[in-house]
């Protein structure tokens, strides 16, 4: 039996690569953490501090208690989780029909079509164009003017069409003698088999939806449909917390507008990042299924 001997060079190498791993993850973590000990600190304190914040300063929740009390806050909740939990099963539902079609060897003109699809990855109207066909279609200032508009993302057509394609033909040729149409092959066949990519390319959908506040500030004029990022971007860019800092002092109504901005940045990040413990473990699998042939 042959055993590999390590040498200087190799011990060397690997403290390295570890030392390099950690100063990564602190730099790529310390932002976050930056945000949080702010939020979590005294405001006055906050303000007067000067250097590498390692830790919250006199922990106080003030700042949270302002921005949960702020009923813009709650109502941006409930329009993103609409947005998110309704658009992310229509992005879902679409890109599994669009994926199965294309990876079905069948179908007339399939590849003339998949080039024209793969086109719009960058070839695109423009923001105006965009603005008017919105306007006319009578989604403006609707909800929906943040989930029809972009309900199939090219890029995760395409994953999930590699995996709709590894797997084995054989499957549905067993399906079509039983008298299986093309709806149950999809529902009943393809898709419980690919639930690892169906998890990702849902993940994918969703953090989209979470995060987007650009085409929200577009389309929408009532405050009441904002969504919660379009909300945070008006606290943090235009300094709209004069609500949330009513019967307070001046000077200390200005030092606290900081620590409630980047309180408003944990609240609307947190619930977020909950979601990928619940599915880390199919990330990987997920966006590699089919991309390795024997």
């Amino acid at each position: 039996m042959n055993f590999y001997k390590r040498t200087v060079s190799d011990y060397v190498f690997s403290i390295l690569n570890g030392i390099l791993m950690i100063f990564l993850a602190v730099i790529t973590l310390y932002p976050f953490l930056y945000v949080l000990f702010a939020s979590l600190s005294d405001p006055v304190e906050f303000m007067t501090y000067k250097g590498i914040l390692l830790r919250p300063l006199s922990i106080t929740w003030e700042s949270y208690k302002s921005v949960l009390n702020n009923p813009n806050i709650l109502t941006g909740y409930r329009n993103t989780l609409f947005i998110v939990v309704v658009g992310t099963a229509i992005n879902v539902v679409l890109t599994s029909m669009g994926a199965y079609f294309l990876s079905r060897k069948g179908p007339l003109l399939k590849k003339p079509i998949m080039l024209l699809i793969l086109l719009t990855m960058f070839i695109n109207g423009g923001m105006i164009p965009n603005y008017l066909l919105v306007q006319q279609m009578g989604m403006y200032n609707s909800l929906w003017s943040l989930i029809w508009p972009g309900a199939i993302s090219t890029y995760n057509m395409v994953i999930m069409r590699t995996a709709f394609q590894s797997i084995p033909d054989s499957l549905e040729e067993s399906a079509r003698i039983d008298g299986a149409n093309d709806w149950v092959i999809l529902f009943k066949l393809i898709l419980p088999l690919s639930l690892p990519t169906m998890a990702v390319i849902g993940l994918y959908y969703a953090v989209g939806h979470w995060n987007s506040w650009f085409k929200a500030n577009l389309y929408l004029a009532d405050r009441k449909l904002f969504p919660l990022q379009l909300i945070l971007r008006n606290i943090v860019v235009n300094s709209e917390v004069d609500d949330m800092t009513v019967g307070i002092g001046t000077g200390q109504s200005y030092a606290m507008s900081f620590t409630i901005k980047y309180a408003t940045v944990i609240v609307a990040t947190v619930p977020i990042l909950l979601v990928y413990p619940f599915i880390q473990k199919y990330l990987v699998k997920g966006v590699m299924i089919g991309s390795l042939k024997e």
